[in-house]
């Protein structure tokens, strides 16, 4: 095997495909990982550019109707309290962001009705009267007419991740479904003219190397506009928890090495995406993991707003990083992190990048 010129993975056929991503996922040699994370960041570098976009993060409710065996929010933790955001506090974080020069929001909250359709819709539009911020929603599955809605108040973005595309581990981890499919849903998200985002986690227990060569597969099928890969973290309120993450030879091990290969893939595969450095990432390595994706080929940071009160009670997995810094100053070692490997902070709502043409 040897690493494709960056250009080639997405122009490959689909069988060849598979192979190269397969084999990479597989690949242990120190010198030929860091071959691919270079080659990702030359995509990344080629196809985005050098700036970071920060995307301000609200997760104004842990309130969850669904009961996923992986999740720390699921209905069944009758340990976890449970708190919605008032509209102020919303408001007041979106107004923070604009003070940190962020270009985007991003409202994400537990899969409920804690927040009603029209109370979605009023949020979305006092956001882009009073800012020039973009408005990115990360709210579950819900009917069409309700994203119709929001897409009509003005909301630009909408995250919906998949988890994986082994359909039948995610109706195992994720029994509630309103759609035939995950990607059936991201498919209406899409026709309603959102930009639209996807993403797994990296180690899921009975998640195997050819599921995750699939999901990188998908993500340049679906075209998406963002992918965000994170590795899994077990929580202990979760029938997972005790789930031994070395289930066999083609387990997909929850490392942080195994997440930066899929991140530097889905570089490779979707050029032209907005991938981001995820959470997930910096608290299984506190030291860099942030920077080490992206060095493979990362351009997003979404750094968290949540006022602090709430921001521990966000608990899909245990004790993510930056849960007890204040906003202030998680925006102030952010922006260090970023300018301390060389890179830009991004300005503007940092939309997809156009297809080179």
């Amino acid at each position: 095997m040897s690493l494709d010129p960056p250009a080639s993975l997405a122009a490959l056929p689909p069988d060849r495909r598979r192979a190269e991503i397969l084999a990479w996922l597989r690949e242990t040699d120190a010198g030929r990982l860091a071959a691919l994370f270079d080659a990702a960041d030359g995509v990344r570098r080629a196809h985005v550019g050098d700036a970071v976009h920060l995307r301000g993060l609200i997760e104004i409710s842990n309130i969850c109707r669904c009961d996923c065996l992986y999740c720390g929010l699921r209905a069944s933790n009758a340990a976890l309290p449970r708190y919605r955001m008032t509209r102020d506090e919303i408001l007041e974080c979106a107004a923070a962001a604009v003070a940190y020069g962020y270009g985007t929001v991003v409202l994400q909250a537990g899969e409920s009705d804690a927040f009603g359709v029209e109370d979605i819709a009023a949020l979305v539009r006092e956001i882009k009267a009073a800012t020039p911020l973009a408005v990115t929603l990360g709210l579950g599955e819900r009917p069409r007419e309700d994203w119709a809605a929001w897409k009509a108040a003005g909301a630009d973005r909408y995250l919906l991740r998949h988890e994986t595309s082994d359909t039948a581990l995610l109706r195992r981890l994720r029994p509630a479904h309103l759609y035939p499919s995950r990607i059936d849903a991201l498919r209406v998200l899409q026709a309603l003219g959102f930009e639209t985002g996807s993403g797994i986690m990296v180690g899921l227990p009975g998640q195997s190397y050819a599921s995750v060569a699939g999901d990188i597969m998908l993500f340049a099928d679906l075209d998406l506009d963002m992918v965000g890969i994170g590795p899994y973290i077990p929580h202990p309120a979760t029938p997972l928890a005790g789930a031994a993450s070395n289930l066999g030879a083609e387990q997909a091990p929850a490392t942080e090495a195994m997440a930066l290969k899929a991140v530097a893939l889905a570089r490779l595969a979707c050029p032209c995406a907005n991938i981001p450095a995820t959470t997930a990432l910096a608290t299984i390595n506190r030291t860099d993991g942030r920077e080490s994706a992206l060095r493979a080929g990362a351009n997003v940071v979404m750094p968290n707003l949540t006022p602090a009160r709430y921001r521990r009670l966000y608990e899909i997995y245990p004790e993510k990083a930056c849960i007890d810094e204040s906003s202030e100053h998680c925006d102030e070692c952010i922006k260090a992190r970023i300018r301390a490997i060389g890179r830009t902070i991004g300005t503007g709502p940092g939309s997809r990048a156009a297809p080179p043409r």
